[in-house]
């Protein structure tokens, strides 16, 4: 047996454990289930608020390895865009999880988060010119912020 029809066996038979295993858990009545937040086949209470999370948390990891790439090469200008843009990536992460769970924190979350992807939007609007990776994150982070202050407190 060659090296991929070995992989390919052992990950079968982990598939046929798991498989096994759903079975067994079903038959003892341990079934687990998954309730949604929405209603079955509509959206998630906040969708909106997801999605303008999820794709300021995408575009601020993309701005973030810039800032850490220019960083890197002794230019110390965009060090204030990293730490800000590492803010809003903690936040904006506890953001995304809190909204997931419809958390009755999720008003105070968004109105703090509303404030950190402002000041994350500010400085990374000094490098904009320069950098598309700061220019993306500042039109993520304006989204985010508009979602955020529709749910805020």
């Amino acid at each position: 047996m060659d090296r991929r029809n070995a992989i390919g066996a052992g990950i079968a038979a982990s598939l046929g454990g798991l498989l096994l295993a759903g079975n067994a858990a079903a038959a003892d009545g341990h079934e687990h289930h998954h309730h949604a937040q929405a209603k079955p086949g509509g959206p998630h209470k906040h969708a909106a608020l997801l999605e303008g999370t999820t794709n300021c948390l995408r575009a601020g990891e993309i701005c973030h390895a810039e800032c850490l790439r220019v960083l890197a090469t002794g230019d110390k200008d965009m060090a204030a865009c990293a730490v800000t843009v590492s803010d809003m990536l903690a936040t904006c992460d506890a953001l995304l999880k809190l909204a997931a769970a419809d958390s009755r924190h999720l008003p105070k979350m968004a109105a703090l988060a509303a404030a950190v992807c402002d000041d994350c939007e500010k400085e990374c609007r000094k490098h904009e010119k320069m950098h598309s990776e700061c220019r993306q994150c500042a039109e993520a982070c304006v989204e985010c912020a508009r979602a955020c202050r529709k749910v805020a407190a």
